[in-house]
């Protein structure tokens, strides 16, 4: 069995997992009007991490995110020589070295906490957390390393920002997940960490099963998502016949969501054409906004969290059905035992992927 948990968030909504689920159940958005942040120096709704100031932005928060998940688990599996982190981002320190976005960070998290390998750094876009979990499950089941730490970071930056804007991608008020008015992403930074383990007894509370998932390229477009859903479709087809799990036993569903036309059309499609359209569904990125490549870390830790609270979180931002295939979208928290979860990640490039969460 593969084992997940010490699960961590740093975010704007604050330092540890209890403060960011203390918000998630008060359905408080991290979102808020940045003056001055867009290209032609226009007010923009973004999520960033109040404090967070100065150079190593990256590095600090990584550093940050480790420094709390040791406090959860055996703290001499980070010096063995069967542990090694995956760093999961997309752009990591660019705004403080253009050559070289990761090497400085990787060296100052092997120094600090000893390490016995060189973490590795996993950059695929938005599906960049996702995969990397996944990765993190297919090496302990492999029996390549026994321990593996992911860490999803991002932080928020102009050379992010003005792409997105270049793309007409950005939302104009905050972004509204799978609603009839929504008009684009919410740009957002943070960092979630997780230890995936085959050892339940490293871990200082209760861990869940981590049922590896797949990943699928649909090779539709550089920047737009399939009108069809078929990598979608496929990767949680393909995870879901790997672990023979029944449409029946999905409890619940935290989709990608992030609030672009096409994005959210794709995913509704594919939910639909998966037979899970009736499935309790949120999107995280109304609290948090997106967080590229530490979004698939952090929406997983939510999950547990979710899940370890029996709780349902409603989808921030979503009134109306917006999509041509409707979607069971949580309007507001509810209790709710959850026994197996479903999370999706899809992104630029064509890229989809999936894991689900077990309760043991």
């Amino acid at each position: 069995m593969i084992y997940i948990g010490a699960e961590v968030i740093v975010s704007p909504l604050g330092d540890s997992v209890e403060a960011n689920w203390e918000a998630l159940s008060a359905n408080r958005s991290g979102i808020a009007l940045t003056p001055g942040a867009g290209f032609g120096g226009e007010d923009m709704h973004l999520s960033k991490i109040a404090g967070l100031n100065g150079p190593l932005r990256f590095q600090q928060l990584v550093i940050r995110a480790l420094s709390a998940l040791a406090q959860q688990v055996d703290r001499s599996i980070l010096a063995s020589g069967r542990t090694i982190v995956l760093i999961s981002s997309t752009k990591g320190e660019l705004d403080d070295n253009l050559n070289d976005q990761f090497g400085g960070a990787c060296e100052a998290v092997m120094r600090q906490f000893g390490l016995a390998h060189y973490p590795m750094v996993i950059s695929n876009a938005c599906i960049s957390g996702v995969l990397t979990l996944n990765t993190a499950g297919n090496m302990v089941a492999a029996g390549q390393y026994e321990h593996v730490i992911v860490i999803g970071c991002d932080v928020a930056s102009d050379f992010v920002l003005y792409g997105f804007q270049s793309l007409f991608a950005v939302s104009d008020k905050p972004c509204a997940p799978f609603d009839a008015a929504r008009k684009g992403i919410t740009l957002g930074e943070g960092c979630g960490a997780m230890l995936v383990s085959g050892i339940k007894a490293v871990f200082a509370n209760s861990p869940l099963e981590l049922l590896t998932g797949t990943s699928a390229n649909d090779a539709n477009h550089i920047s737009g998502p399939s009108r069809t859903g078929e990598g979608l479709v496929r990767s949680v087809s393909r995870t879901m016949a790997n672990h023979g799990i029944d449409i029946r036993e999905i409890d619940f569903i935290c989709a990608h969501g992030t609030g672009t036309v096409f994005n959210d059309e794709m995913e509704a499609i594919a939910f639909d054409r998966l037979g899970l359209p009736d499935k309790p569904l949120n999107s995280l990125k109304g609290y948090f906004g997106h967080t590229l490549g530490a979004a698939g870390v952090i929406e997983t830790a939510v999950c547990l969290q979710m899940i370890r609270n029996e709780m349902l979180i409603k989808s921030l931002g979503y009134h109306e059905t917006g999509t041509s295939k409707p979607l069971n979208i949580i309007r507001e928290n509810k209790p709710e035992k959850l026994r197996t979860v479903l999370k999706t990640a899809s992104g630029f490039g064509g890229g989809n992927a999936s894991l689900m969460i077990r309760y043991l």
